[in-house]
């Protein structure tokens, strides 16, 4: 007989296949369809595995970041991917900390309460694991518009201020990562891809 602890861990398995669903704004070397969140996760959990020499703290959980990069997006699921450069984004926070309560209580409570804790240590980006899973999760979409964005699209096109403005939390969290970062945004504005 199936345990209901193992029933309510195979629903929300169920449930998160939804993240495959959620478009994202970046695109994939397909220029016919865009990235997923759930492929999203998957990379920037591999970059953290990948770059973890580079982090600016010796004694990272990297098994703690992993958990982090994989669940903070699961609340796209409710609420979609928020375009990082939108102005408007007051109720973003609320409403994706209640998509969070609503997919972790599916769990048994101890991993219900594990998930949600990790939730907010990402969001509040202030224990060193917190803050290397959001430079690699701000990284990751410059190296994959470089990788991937269209020079000739008729979208519009972001200031590259702005784009610094957005990612220069990298330089504090993540100084090495920062230099790739970097480097990255102004192969991008030379090729056309920010103004």
């Amino acid at each position: 007989m199936i345990s209901e602890r193992l029933i309510k861990q195979a629903k929300f398995i169920n449930e998160i296949e939804k993240l495959k669903l959620v478009l994202r704004s970046n695109g994939t070397l397909d220029p016919e369809r865009p990235e997923n969140s759930a492929e999203h996760s998957w990379h920037i959990s591999l970059m953290a595995i990948l770059f973890i020499e580079h982090s600016s703290s010796n004694f990272l959980d990297i098994l703690k970041v992993i958990k982090m990069l994989l669940i903070h997006d699961l609340v796209e699921i409710d609420v979609g991917d928020t375009f990082l450069y939108l102005e408007n984004q007051k109720t973003k926070f609320r409403d994706e900390q209640l998509c969070a309560q609503r997919l972790f209580n599916m769990l048994p409570e101890d991993q219900a309460n594990e998930f949600m804790s990790l939730w907010y240590e990402f969001e509040a980006r202030e224990t060193e694991e917190a803050k290397y899973a959001a430079a690699i999760d701000g990284l990751h979409p410059l190296l994959n518009h470089l990788l991937t964005g269209d020079t000739k699209s008729e979208k519009l096109k972001i200031p590259v201020e702005k784009v610094i403005a957005k990612k220069i939390y990298i330089k504090e969290f993540a100084p090495a990562l920062w230099e790739l970062a970097d480097t990255v945004i102004k192969e991008s504005v030379d090729i056309g891809l920010y103004e």
